[in-house]
């Protein structure tokens, strides 16, 4: 039994004679008739009583026609739903973020943005540094990722920039650079951070910021002393607050305030900053949510709607 026959049976049901029937199926009433009774003949029993001007159906076409029916209701919900993942409108993916990424407010808002358009689409979050990510993103295990200023850049992950953040000095209450200060918070040369134990993220994990916070001071006519270098900027924030140095985060990672720190800008001559990017595999083979994800911020970034 092929699933035309039941088309075919579904019409005639409804049409109640065998005319109107082929012109909804746009065919001629012969071969109707004809594949009506091989389907008669397959079943083994009458479908259909044959009236002068049309036909009903039997009792057991009657049952029949319930469950054939429900076979195709079936059908058009279980298209339906491959239909939309798909488009992209259902399905899983994970967004990699970097713990300084995912302070700032454009990264936080395309996603709640997206999820807003896309509710069909779940999201999983993974915290990871820039260093698992790219190598996530390249094997496949991340769909797309924000993270700060990449210094590997391989060919299968494409990376956006989406916005230009400053860097800001973290210092512990009471230090002494913040003594006689008149501006709260003070703007800092990065000049007077040469002789303090800066608390940078792990090279591995961060390398093009760690790379420029040294070619920053170099410019600044020092070498930084690297006291500790630690996993995450928040844990570096918490050593700060600890007295064990100073470090320097994006200006949006001041959204986490700490009771034992202070945050200072730096002057423009430091011309330190911390790029956004919005990462993805160059070739997205298996998931359409994902793509569906870049081309919405493909769109957001046209708008203006990102940075």
């Amino acid at each position: 039994m092929e699933l035309r026959h039941l088309r075919y049976f579904l019409a005639v049901a409804e049409e109640g004679q065998f005319t109107r029937a082929a012109e909804r199926l746009a065919m001629q009433q012969p071969p109707l008739s004809q594949q009506i009774r091989l389907l008669e003949e397959e079943v083994g029993f009458d479908l259909f009583v044959r009236l002068p001007r049309g036909v009903e159906l039997t009792e057991a076409g009657k049952a029949f026609a319930q469950n054939a029916e429900l076979v195709f209701d079936t059908l058009q919900q279980g298209l339906a739903h491959a239909r939309r993942i798909a488009q992209g409108k259902l399905g899983t993916i994970s967004v990699g973020l970097t713990s300084s990424a995912g302070f700032h407010p454009a990264t936080t808002e395309a996603i709640r943005a997206f999820r807003a358009a896309e509710p069909g689409v779940e999201i999983e979050l993974a915290e990871l540094n820039a260093a698992e990510i790219i190598e996530r993103l390249s094997s496949e295990q991340l769909h797309v990722a924000f993270l700060r200023k990449p210094v590997d850049t391989p060919e299968d992950v494409t990376f956006e920039p989406l916005l230009d953040e400053p860097m800001v000095v973290v210092l512990p209450v009471g230090h002494r650079l913040l003594a006689g200060m008149k501006k709260t918070p003070p703007e800092l040369p990065l000049k007077a951070l040469e002789h303090e134990d800066f608390i940078l993220v792990r090279r591995p994990g961060a390398p093009g910021m760690y790379a420029d916070i040294l070619a920053a001071c170099k410019r600044a006519g020092f070498l930084p002393r690297v006291a500790r270098e630690v996993p995450r900027m928040l844990t570096g924030i918490h050593m700060v607050a600890a007295g064990f140095g100073v470090t320097l985060v994006p200006a949006s990672m001041q959204h986490y305030e700490h009771a034992s720190t202070v945050y200072c800008r730096l002057n423009e001559a430091a011309k330190l900053t911390a790029p956004l990017y919005f990462a993805y595999p160059t070739v997205i083979r298996h998931n359409p949510a994902a793509l569906r994800f870049v081309e919405f911020m493909k769109t957001q970034r046209r708008m203006g709607g990102t940075g």
